[in-house]
C-alpha cells in the first residue's frame, strides 16, 4: 500500500530547516486537539472505575455506554433510534479506515467519494480498499458545499461527506443533507456523514443537523443506505477516551458489528465508563462552546474574518499558503498547516488551516503576533 505522509508530517519537512524567532514562545496552530483539561467529573469516573481493566470490554460495547448514546442522539437531534442502530467505537478514526474496507470488500471494482480537501483516514481507507477515488472538490465558489453530478454518483458505491467540516468550517444545510440521502437511495450508494464536529456551534438557532434527520425528512425512517459518526473527542476534549459510535441503517450494521468481532478494537470498560458519564452530560459542552466562541469573538476582532458556525478552525486565505507558513514561523515562532497538504488536485491551495485550541488569553497573543506578521 502506498499512503501519502500525513499533513503534519509534510509540515515538519516543510519548516524543518527554518530557524524560528525565539524572540516568542512557540505557537502550534495546526492539530485539531482541544488544549484543555478533560472535565474533572469525567476524569474521576475513569479512576473510580480502575477496577473494571480485570473485564474484557464486549465488541457491541456496554449497554450503559450505548444507552448514553442513543439518548444524546434523542436530546440533541430528536431522533430515536433502537439498540440495532448503533455501534460504539473506539473513537471514529478506526471506523472511518475499516469501516470502507469491510463494506467495499464484495465490491468487484469498488468507487468511494470524499470531500476534498479532507481528512486524510479518508484517502487511506480508500487506498486500503482498493477503490477508486472521486473527489468532492470544496471550494470558494461553491461555498465549500458536496456537489456530484448523477453521472458520478452511479459510479459510486460509498460517499464520506464531513459537516460541518473540517478544514472549511462549512455546514451544510438540512434541505442539501436531504437531496443527498434521495441521491444515496436513488443510486444505491452508502452515504455516511462524519458529524465529529457537530457539537462545537455558536449560536442556538444554528445548530448543525445530522444526517440521520435527513433521512427521516427524505422519507427514509429506516435510515436505509445512511450512517453517520459521531466522538466525543472535540465535544467534551477528551480525545484520549477514543469514543465514538457509528448509527442508522441496522441491516449494514448488524454485519459490520460480526466484522467488528475480529478487528479486536473494543474501548475498555472504565473508558466505557467515564465516556457514558460524558455523553449524558450537557452543560460541561455548553462551557467548551462558550470558549471557542471567544476566541472567534477574538479572532473577528482582530483579524477581521467572519465567525463560521461551527468548528474550532479557521480557513484563511493566503497568497502562497508554503510561502506564508514557512515565514510566519521564521518571523513569529507560529505554526499553521498548509491547507494543499489536506487536498488533491489543488484543492487547499492557497489557504492555511488554524485551529483555535487554546485558552482566550493564549489565542489573543498568537492572533496578535499573527496580525502583525500579516500586516508586514
Amino acid at each position: 500500500m502506498n499512503f501519502e505522509a500525513y499533513p503534519f508530517e509534510k509540515l515538519n519537512e516543510l519548516l524543518k530547516d527554518i530557524t524560528p524567532n525565539n524572540q516568542y514562545p512557540l505557537s502550534s496552530l495546526t492539530i485539531g486537539e482541544p488544549q484543555f483539561d478533560t472535565p474533572l467529573f469525567i476524569q474521576q469516573s475513569l479512576q473510580n472505575n480502575s477496577s473494571l481493566l480485570n473485564k474484557y470490554p464486549k465488541t457491541a460495547g456496554e449497554e450503559y455506554l450505548k444507552e448514553s448514546m442513543l439518548n444524546f442522539v434523542q436530546t440533541r437531534f430528536n431522533v430515536t433510534l433502537n439498540a440495532s442502530q448503533l455501534i460504539p467505537t473506539f473513537g471514529t478514526r478506526e471506523v472511518l479506515f475499516n469501516f470502507p474496507q469491510f463494506y467495499l470488500f464484495d465490491k468487484p471494482n469498488p468507487t468511494m467519494a470524499f470531500t476534498n480537501p479532507f481528512y486524510q483516514i479518508y484517502e487511506g481507507a480508500a487506498i486500503a480498499s482498493r477503490a477508486n477515488v472521486i473527489h468532492i472538490n470544496l471550494t470558494k465558489a461553491n461555498h465549500f458545499q458536496a456537489l456530484l453530478s448523477d453521472e458520478e454518483l452511479k459510479k459510486c458505491d460509498l460517499v464520506i461527506l464531513n459537516y460541518p467540516n473540517n478544514p472549511t468550517s462549512a455546514v451544510m444545510e438540512l434541505e442539501a443533507l436531504t437531496s443527498w440521502v434521495k441521491k444515496a437511495l436513488e443510486f444505491d450508494f452508502v452515504l455516511i456523514n462524519d458529524e465529529c464536529y457537530s457539537e462545537i456551534f455558536f449560536d442556538e438557532t444554528k445548530k448543525p443537523h445530522t444526517l440521520l434527520e435527513a433521512s427521516i425528512q427524505a422519507g427514509n425512517p429506516d435510515f436505509k443506505n445512511v450512517l453517520v459518526l459521531n466522538s466525543i473527542s472535540k465535544r467534551s476534549s477528551a480525545p484520549g477516551l477514543r469514543s465514538g459510535f457509528i448509527a442508522g441503517d441496522e441491516s449494514i450494521l448488524k454485519e459490520y458489528l460480526n466484522y467488528r468481532t475480529y478487528v479486536g478494537c473494543a474501548s475498555p470498560v472504565p473508558l466505557q465508563k467515564a465516556s457514558a458519564d460524558a455523553w449524558n452530560d450537557e452543560e460541561h459542552v455548553k462551557a467548551f462552546r462558550n470558549t471557542y466562541k471567544e476566541n472567534f469573538e477574538l479572532a473577528k476582532a482582530i483579524l477581521g474574518i467572519e465567525i463560521p458556525d461551527a468548528t474550532f478552525y479557521i480557513w484563511l486565505e493566503v497568497e502562497d499558503e508554503l510561502e506564508f507558513t514557512q515565514k510566519l514561523y521564521q518571523e513569529k515562532n507560529i505554526k499553521v498547516l498548509p491547507g494543499s497538504f489536506l487536498g488533491r488536485h489543488g484543492q487547499g491551495k492557497g489557504y492555511v488551516r488554524i485551529a483555535l485550541v487554546e485558552n482566550a488569553t493564549k489565542t489573543k497573543e498568537v492572533l496578535t503576533r499573527l496580525k502583525e506578521f500579516i500586516n508586514g
